[in-house]
């Protein structure tokens, strides 16, 4: 297979990823809970927030399950690729550590910003105008909307964004399954 092929293999076979940008939902309306709930500490909330995160894996694999798609592509050599483009947002949870601490109210905005930026590369990967919008969209969005306003305005806009994104990779999905019969 050349790399055309090997990206619409990738993209079909994963539903361009769908199932990450489900539990992705997921995620995010736990964290829009956490910041609904009556505790004052910033702190608690934040740890609470991460806490959120961690089943981020489980979850994608679990709805890979329910929709029908592939959680990991063998025999694809893209796999690895996707892979790599996701552990880079581990490096920058970094950045939302120090945040926790240094300026604790604004450490979900960061989270917000660190999503939607990783998304990008998989614009490439999956041939998607969605990973490619909606990456530059909640990045800039996010950041604009977290310096005005509280976190929970931030994870409410962001539960909001990653359902017009699942929308957007559901026809692009028929789409693809279109073109390629």
């Amino acid at each position: 297979m050349n790399l055309e092929e090997l990206k619409i293999d990738i993209s079909k076979r994963s539903k361009k990823g769908m199932s990450f940008i489900v539990a992705s939902i997921v995620i995010w309306c736990a964290v829009l809970i956490v910041w609904l709930l009556p505790i004052e500490d910033v702190l608690t909330r934040n740890l609470l927030t991460f806490c959120c995160t961690a089943p981020l894996m489980p979850i994608a694999y679990f709805i890979s399950r329910m929709i029908k798609a592939e959680f990991s592509i063998k025999g694809n050599p893209l796999n690895n690729l996707g892979l790599l483009f996701s552990l880079n947002q581990l490096m920058y949870i970094l950045i939302a550590m120090w945040v926790y601490q240094a300026v604790p109210e604004k450490m979900v905005m960061i989270l917000a910003i660190i999503f939607g930026a990783h998304l990008l590369p998989f614009s490439w990967l999956y041939k998607s105008n969605a990973y490619k919008v909606m990456s530059i969209v909640i990045a800039v969005t996010t950041f604009i909307v977290g310096i005005i306003y509280s976190a929970t305005v931030v994870a409410s806009i962001m539960v909001i964004f990653e359902i017009i994104f699942l929308i957007w990779l559901i026809i692009e999905n028929k789409q693809l399954t279109a073109q390629c019969q």
